[in-house]
């Protein structure tokens, strides 16, 4: 593409990207009754998109080109309040603007490298192929990139990059995308269902494949909604709240979309491998951008060695985010980390970097290490430890050409999918790109599926399943104090076994010692305490819900672990510290019975095309 279609004059700031929005905006377009008219029936969607993040708000505008489709899009908050908004590195595609060495080839190899030769390769051609497309798509969007003298957009290179392909604004990309998304969203009609906590995907028919629609809470008023729907997209982001403080998620990021595309029928892909980044505060595991190695930030433990020499002597801090991840882990285990427990960590060290350039390009960096570790980052290094960043699996996407699931009408896109182009860790700035590739491919997919496909859902069975929240809802919310152990006892007990026994390092007796906590704690779960009964905004109930999505995580990822005796890309075990591509080079595929609630586990081949697996230096 010619440099010349991006040279563009921009404002330089959030309103370029449609940022300073109205307070209450959200609301009041297209009317703020959405739920009361889908609950009387008036509405019937098309396309309804469960999450308002990157792939949600990209795979409504794809759906919406079809101009006699009815297309929502519903959050449990409001939009602009995602995970992709927290998003800070850039987003990955060939443009060859900065580096002009620079070939999609290139992207597609240090992609598969990357994720250590478990991605589908077939499946990485494509995005790669596609990528570069978007990062011009928005530009044109009005997305307010980062840019060079002649006007081009920027590009940074990131950890396990061979060229600068990563586009970004500052170190708030993906602020700056989701703010640009939901612009175009507003332009063209599309409606939004805000502060509506889905519970379930309502299935039905003889063999219980037919979709009906979503049932979800209205927060605002505590109704129980059954919503009518052709086709559904599942965009609900990660799950890294199953580490709770050592996470760089949202208080969101709880897997909802995933369970309930599990309890639908879809099977979990990879579960096992959790991306832990590398450098998140050591005080909350709020993230410190990639981009903070990528502009020069050196690594050292407490002795003042730049350890990561030993590690990654080539690549050094830019080396691929499980290799640093493990590198700072072992520091800190081996005595050289600073702090203790959960919040030991290693020193960052930013005033190698000239302080205007922290200025221009880590301005959100130095705010968060100001905000919540109380260091002015131009002056002394900040402490910073791994903490879960991202989910390499997810729900299995069967067909990427169309993001569409095994169970017919139901579509999965970003992060709580797995297509799979992150292998067993993801490139940096990857993620970004894969929600504007399959969010669009998504979009296209379920929007072509619902014009072939009338309304065969059952709203008698929609009703019967708001029904059964219903009483749910009155039951569990009236237990009485003293029933058993309260919601955030339990998410803590979870948070432990978890971070401890199946986090950055993993081994079988620590791994099966998971499983039966694990069993435990679900006992404890369905007759745990909630406390408030009341119905409008009634979060209690809300965390209630997500504790039991994060319970069936937590079991997948550890199934997964425990069958995956090898390491590979985030999935590193003690016990078996080698890759072993001879009975491993393969994706997992967990199942729930939903008569028993039992797992089982299954196994898919990884696409080899061009790149035969070899052992990953860097």
């Amino acid at each position: 593409m010619s440099k010349e279609i991006s040279r563009r004059t921009f404002i330089k700031g959030a309103a370029a990207a449609g940022v300073v929005l109205a307070a209450g905006s959200y609301f009041t377009w297209n009317g703020k009754n959405i739920p009361e008219k889908v609950q009387k029936g008036e509405v019937t969607y098309d396309v309804l998109i469960i999450g308002s993040g990157g792939a949600g708000m990209r795979a409504a505008l794809a759906a919406a080109e079809n101009k006699n489709l009815k297309v929502a899009v519903m959050t449990k908050l409001v939009p602009t309040r995602s995970a992709s908004t927290m998003a800070q590195g850039g987003m990955n595609g060939v443009t060859a603007v900065t580096d002009t060495a620079d070939t999609v080839e290139s992207h597609v190899f240090d992609t598969i490298k990357g994720g250590d030769y478990l991605c589908d390769q077939d499946a990485v051609e494509y995005f790669a192929e596609r990528a570069g497309a978007n990062i011009y798509e928005m530009d044109y969007m009005g997305y307010p990139y980062n840019r060079q003298k002649d006007g081009c957009f920027h590009q940074r290179k990131m950890g396990g990059h061979s060229h600068a392909r990563a586009s970004y604004f500052e170190d708030r990309a993906g602020h700056a995308m989701v703010h640009t998304l939901f612009e175009q969203c507003l332009d063209k009609g599309i409606d939004f269902i805000s502060e509506c906590q889905m519970l379930e995907i309502s299935m039905g028919g003889e063999k219980n494949d037919q979709l009906n629609g979503v049932i979800a809470m209205d927060m605002r008023t505590g109704n129980l909604i059954g919503v009518p729907a052709k086709a559904v997209i599942i965009a609900t982001g990660g799950y890294g709240r199953v580490y709770w403080i050592r996470t760089s998620n949202p208080y969101s990021s709880t897997g909802d979309g995933i369970v309930a595309g599990m309890n639908a029928g879809i099977p979990f892909k990879d579960p096992e491998m959790v991306q832990f980044h590398p450098t998140g505060l050591s005080a909350n595991g709020v993230l410190l951008s990639e981009s903070s190695r990528a502009e020069g930030a050196q690594l050292k433990n407490k002795n003042g060695e730049r350890f990561m020499a030993k590690y990654a002597p080539e690549k050094m801090e830019l080396a691929t985010r499980d290799i640093v991840a493990r590198a700072i882990a072992t520091e800190i285990e081996e005595g050289r980390g600073i702090g203790e427990g959960i919040h030991a960590g290693v020193y960052m060290d930013f005033t190698v970097i000239p302080a205007e350039r922290i200025r221009e390009r880590l301005g959100q960096v130095a705010d968060l290490s100001k905000r919540f570790a109380g260091v002015d980052i131009t002056k002394e290094p900040v402490p910073i430890a791994p903490t879960c960043h991202y989910s390499m699996g997810g729900l299995e996407m069967a067909d990427f050409h169309t993001g569409e699931s095994r169970v017919p009408g139901i579509y999965v896109a970003g992060e709580c999918s797995c297509v799979s182009v992150h292998g067993a860790n993801r490139l940096g700035a990857n993620s970004l790109s894969e929600v504007l590739v399959f969010g669009h491919t998504a979009g296209d997919g379920a929007a072509a599926y619902a014009k072939d496909h009338n309304y065969a859902g059952s709203q008698d069975k929609l009703a019967q399943d708001c029904q059964k929240w219903k009483d749910k809802f009155e039951e569990v919310t009236n237990r009485p104090e003293g029933c058993g152990k309260t919601v955030p006892e339990i998410r803590d007990a979870m948070v432990n076994t978890m971070w401890y026994k199946a986090g950055v390092f993993r081994q079988e007796d620590q791994l099966n010692q998971a499983t039966q906590e694990l069993k435990a704690l679900e006992e404890e779960y369905k007759h745990c305490y909630v406390g408030d009964s009341s119905h409008v905004y009634n979060t209690a109930f809300e965390q209630y819900v997500e504790l039991g999505n994060l319970l069936q995580i937590s079991h997948a990822i550890v199934q997964g672990a425990l069958a995956r005796k090898e390491s590979r890309g985030g999935h590193s075990r003690r016990d078996y510290p080698k890759r072993d591509d001879k009975n491993f080079l393969k994706h997992t595929l967990i199942f729930k019975d939903q008569k028993t609630g039992e797992y089982r586990a299954e196994y898919k081949d990884v696409v080899i095309t061009k790149y035969q697996p070899k052992e990953r230096k860097y």
